[in-house]
């Protein structure tokens, strides 16, 4: 039987039982579709993560070092030294936050511990008190150098960053983030204006770029978390970092974050500051320094873990529309067993009798996997908007796996209703009903 001939039986044995050859069909639809929108969506997933990191700034290292009895300047000491080892170090910075409970003023406008529930945002981010209000979380006040923006991945929109005489005088300046420079002062150029700190004047003298979307309005159960996260990235305010002796009642800084060179530079700088730091504290304080890549890198392996997970289970639903194949074809069989009978007794060998079948069978799981591929693009698409908020797409990996995979199934589940098929002794098969 030629290939051409076995195609267009098998289409004629498809179209006379239509309603019954689109109920196969349905299970590998839905399989396949849950397939792509299940491992497009945990792609997504690892697509927001990037974007978080990103947004934090790649090759970076936490150190946390400090001398026992204030014996040794560990700043100064850091930084002097990430300048003899340029090569491999970009940047360095205190990273330093302020937890006595500061309050930022400009005019009427004040943020800080004090906010109560109100309606609306004006570009901060947003928390539902879940009784009609809702809360203005504080801005993270930072205490950084003339690196600060370099090693955390800010891009200065306005304005100038903060100097080296800056830090030296102990002049009382600042940077806000794009989130609290909006809500102070809505269309006005912050750049120049004084705002007041607990009462003190401080000169905004730069406006970081957003890294988020200005606005993120989320719930206590965790929703959309990476845009919480980056938009609180917004939400802050730099000083210098001498100025912890008014601002922080001269509490020392022990975290430091660095920025190497590149991603090669990232382990020989962390080998590098830890083996300096610890010679220079000696017995007389602590150091320690984190890669930060190696937690990026945890996560990409647990986002490929789930991603197989999910693909596992959606899986299942393949196997059930595969089990179905096989039973309608076993149906098949039987209701042309006569037809099988008559060929047989003509001539007909078992490999086209079987030939004939799995082309029958991997022709419906072929039709229904493009359909399948179909409602799947859908699927991820409405599920990147609602998940993401951005046009997710199915990689073209997953598009040829899926349709392989539908053939396959038409393959392998329907083998044995084609060998059985096969089987059918000439004399027997005339005599059935």
């Amino acid at each position: 039987m030629k290939l051409t001939q076995a195609l267009k039986m098998a289409a004629k044995s498809i179209s006379a039982n239509k309603g019954r050859s689109a109920l196969t069909m349905l299970g590998v639809i839905i399989g396949l579709a849950a397939v792509i929108i299940l491992v497009s969506y945990a792609q997504g997933q690892n697509m927001a993560m990037r974007k978080y990191y990103e947004s934090m700034g790649e090759n970076k290292l936490s150190v946390y070092a400090y001398s026992w009895d204030g014996s040794v300047d560990v700043n100064d000491e850091l930084y002097n030294y990430c300048q003899r080892i340029s090569e491999y170090v970009a940047g360095v910075t205190p990273n330093g936050q302020v937890w006595s409970g500061l309050t930022i003023s400009y005019g009427v406008q004040t943020l800080g511990q004090s906010n109560d529930y109100f309606y609306g945002g004006g570009g901060m981010v947003v928390i539902d008190g879940g009784g009609g209000g809702s809360y203005v979380e504080p801005p993270t006040f930072y205490l950084g150098n003339d690196q600060f923006s370099v090693c955390n991945n800010y891009t200065l929109a306005k304005g100038r960053d903060i100097s080296f005489m800056d830090i030296e005088r102990m002049n009382q300046v600042c940077i806000l983030g794009a989130s609290v420079a909006q809500t102070l002062f809505g269309m006005i150029d912050p750049v120049g204006e004084t705002v007041t700190v607990n009462g003190m004047p401080f000169t905004v003298i730069g406006v970081y770029a957003p890294k988020g979307n200005g606005v993120t309005e989320y719930n206590e159960s965790g929703d959309n978390w990476q845009e919480v996260a980056m938009s609180r990235m917004d939400n802050i305010v730099v000083f210098p970092h001498t100025l912890t002796r008014v601002l922080n009642n001269n509490q020392s800084i022990d975290e430091y974050t660095v920025k190497a060179r590149d991603s090669q530079s990232t382990k020989m700088a962390a080998t590098l500051i830890k083996s300096f730091m610890e010679g220079v504290l000696g017995e007389n304080g602590y150091v320690d320094v984190y890669n930060q890549t190696v937690y990026q890198e945890e996560e990409d392996e647990a986002n490929k873990l789930q991603q197989y997970f999910l693909g596992g289970i959606a899986a299942i639903s393949l196997i059930v529309g595969g089990v179905g194949i096989m039973n309608i074809m076993l149906v098949t069989v039987t209701e042309r067993t006569r037809e099988i009978g008559i060929r047989k007794a003509i001539g007909a060998e078992r490999k086209s009798i079987i030939t004939q079948f799995l082309i029958e069978a991997a022709m419906i799981c072929g039709i229904g996997g493009i359909l399948g591929i179909i409602v799947g693009y859908l699927g991820t698409l409405i599920v990147g908007k609602l998940a993401f908020k951005i046009v997710l797409i199915p990689g073209a990996g997953i598009t040829v796996g899926a349709f392989a995979i539908s053939v396959a199934l038409g393959l392998i589940f329907g083998l044995y209703p084609a060998a059985k098929a096969s089987r059918l002794q000439p004399v027997e098969a005339l005599r059935a009903d």
